[in-house]
């Protein structure tokens, strides 16, 4: 299972795993976010970790200014806590958040999983058949960044595929505190191959285009996560807001 960092050695160094201004697109503050909000969802950034502003102005070069911007946004996403007095903390996993980011997940995906099944095209397929292919690469590896990267474009693909160009963002938003939870999971033996199994799952089901089989699919994907959370949530408490509390 997961071995937890030290929550004191985390703060020293995470700043220093901050991507560069120059990987992101946008004005400077835009680009200070996007950073911040990388790391975080990473877990460069884990769980209960403090935010010291001089650290982030230093590694990239910015005044306090556009950091003070970007967090003021992450607190709105819901990734950072403003504490009055004490500091900016990443915010804990909530069990409550999760469950709901995935309940609207699923309800949005499986939707649209029934809908693309009935009407993909060849090229779509060429498409999602070259991103798993990817990730059989990635999994090889053993990187799970880049699979993760993979992952997420798996379901930005099947989405626009609808046809309905404002669903990935939506779904993106339920899922943020989902996708942060989903980093503790990938690292636990075999469950990097699991996904891409459940993948490979989702893709014969479009290339039947057998609605009901992308639907079970697709279900059976998403709802691993609880599976693999709960047991994690037990083990490393110091991570999860208490129960009930987002």
């Amino acid at each position: 299972m997961l071995q937890p960092q030290s929550t004191g050695s985390q703060d020293e160094n995470a700043a220093d795993r901050l991507l560069p201004l120059d990987r992101f697109q946008g004005s400077l503050g835009q680009r200070v976010y996007h950073s911040l909000k990388h790391a975080i969802l990473t877990l460069a950034y884990r769980p209960g970790d403090i935010i010291r502003k001089p650290d982030i102005c230093e590694r990239l070069g910015v005044s306090r200014s556009p950091v003070a911007d970007a967090v003021a946004k992450l607190a709105s996403d819901g990734l950072v806590d403003v504490v009055p007095q004490a500091g900016t903390f990443v915010t804990r996993l909530s069990m409550t958040d999760i469950r709901e980011g995935a309940f609207i997940r699923e309800a949005i995906e499986v939707a649209a999983a029934e809908r693309v099944a009935t009407m993909i095209t060849e090229d779509q397929l060429r498409e999602l058949r070259r991103n798993v292919r990817m990730q059989e690469a990635l999994v090889a590896d053993g990187d799970q960044q880049g699979f993760m990267a993979l992952d997420g474009q798996l379901h930005e693909m099947m989405l626009s595929f609808t046809g309905f160009p404002r669903l990935p963002q939506v779904s993106q938003t339920a899922w943020l505190s989902v996708h942060r939870a989903r980093q503790l999971i990938l690292p636990v033996a075999g469950r990097l191959q699991a996904t891409l199994d459940e993948h490979r799952a989702i893709l014969a089901a479009f290339e039947a285009q057998d609605p009901d089989a992308a639907r079970r699919a697709i279900q059976h994907h998403l709802r691993q996560l609880l599976t693999y959370l709960a047991p994690l949530e037990r083990a490393h408490p110091e991570l999860f807001s208490p129960q009930g509390q987002s």
